[in-house]
């Protein structure tokens, strides 16, 4: 009797303690060093992707493009002004390279370019494309038509004069000299406009952003400009008596 009661005391113990520490626990699977090595580049190469198309967008972002737009955004009028100046500069350059029979080169006329596209032409256009963006915002046939109508009829008459004077005043020409070549060069160069630049300016008003337009516009003027200092670097004229 008492050896029966010993062994059911033996039994329920063994049962407990199997319920608390199972004799067939599972075991975790093994890992492998390969298995380690798979999982560490599947969770670094969309990393490193996501590195190397933001370091591609970074460079791209750094070109001179990026860099240009930056500082049309942050200083749209210096920026404008700089890039006329070199646009009649370069085109100066041009014009006494194909018209000067001389050895010498006119620095000084170089610079009267230099410092009109600086300081009038630049802050003219910034302003002018941005008048004509507030009057007429669209951008279909019949706006831009009439943007380039109110060019020819307005801004090409005004800055032309202001051109042919300024340049006039910096050579020391006086004020019936200054006249004079007005009326001698201003319509020659008027009709000269309304043939060359209609064209430009309906890809410019169509199809460029108002940020991007004097850019483009004095892009245009390289070639114009070429035939507009040579315009305005003629003799002297005589004063009418």
């Amino acid at each position: 009797m008492m050896m029966l009661s010993m062994s059911r005391n033996i039994t329920k113990r063994f049962l407990l303690n199997g319920k608390q520490t199972p004799l067939h626990a599972p075991c975790p699977p093994p890992v492998r060093p390969y298995d380690r090595i798979i999982n560490k580049a599947s969770f670094s190469s969309p990393s490193s992707s996501s590195s190397s198309s933001s370091s591609s967008s970074s460079s791209a972002k750094n070109g001179f493009v990026g860099w240009y737009l930056r500082k049309l955004e942050d200083h749209p009028i210096v920026t404008k002004s700089i890039t006329s100046s070199l646009i009649f500069t370069a085109s100066d350059f041009t014009s006494q390279m194909i018209s000067s029979s001389s050895a010498s080169y006119d620095f000084k006329r170089t610079s009267r370019m230099a410092v009109y596209g600086l300081l009038i032409l630049g802050p003219s256009q910034h302003m002018w494309f941005n008048y004509l963006s507030r009057i007429f915002p669209k951008t279909d046939v019949a706006t831009t038509l009439k943007k380039i109508l109110m060019g020819q009829a307005v801004f090409g008459p005004i800055i032309n004069t202001v051109f042919f004077s300024y340049n006039g005043l910096v050579q020391g020409e006086s004020v019936p000299q200054i006249i004079t070549r007005l009326k001698r060069d201003l319509l020659p160069t008027l009709i000269g406009g309304a043939v060359f630049w209609p064209g430009c300016d309906f890809v410019t008003f169509k199809f460029t952003p108002v940020h991007l337009q004097p850019l483009l516009n004095s892009s245009c003027a390289y070639v114009w400009t070429i035939y507009l200092t040579y315009m305005a670097n003629r003799e002297k004229p005589e004063p009418c008596v």
